[in-house]
């Protein structure tokens, strides 16, 4: 418990040692806006950008890569229904197994919702 109470003073401490060095702990020029900050980071960034050709192509394919690491593009991309059907097929063998455990969650879920759980 005591290891616990100290672990958590020590993480306290962190925080507030990242926070005064993030924000400038002399209070002086007062709290400053992280993202203010970003932002003019950002339009600087695409201002020198703009004057360097293979900077603005760099840009545009991370722009792509992250459009391709959302995990919905898939979700947006159009899947032709042979496809599905193929999807659909692949799996034919494991649904049943699949649904019998359905099963025995829907049977079990009174127990779940029960008080003593709960």
């Amino acid at each position: 418990m005591a290891a616990g109470a100290a672990e958590l003073q020590r993480l306290q401490w962190r925080l507030e040692e990242l926070e005064r060095r993030v924000g400038g702990g002399d209070g002086a020029c007062g709290p400053r806006k992280v993202a203010d900050e970003l932002v003019k980071v950002q339009v600087a960034l695409s201002n020198i950008a703009g004057k360097r050709e293979r900077i603005k192509i760099l840009f545009k394919k991370i722009e792509d890569v992250i459009k391709y690491l959302d995990p919905q593009y898939i979700d947006r991309m159009a899947v032709p229904d042979a496809m599905k059907l193929q999807f659909i097929l692949a799996e034919e063998q494991l649904i049943p197994s699949r649904a019998a455990l359905l099963e025995q969650v829907k049977n079990l879920q009174p127990i779940l919702d029960s008080a003593s759980i709960q």
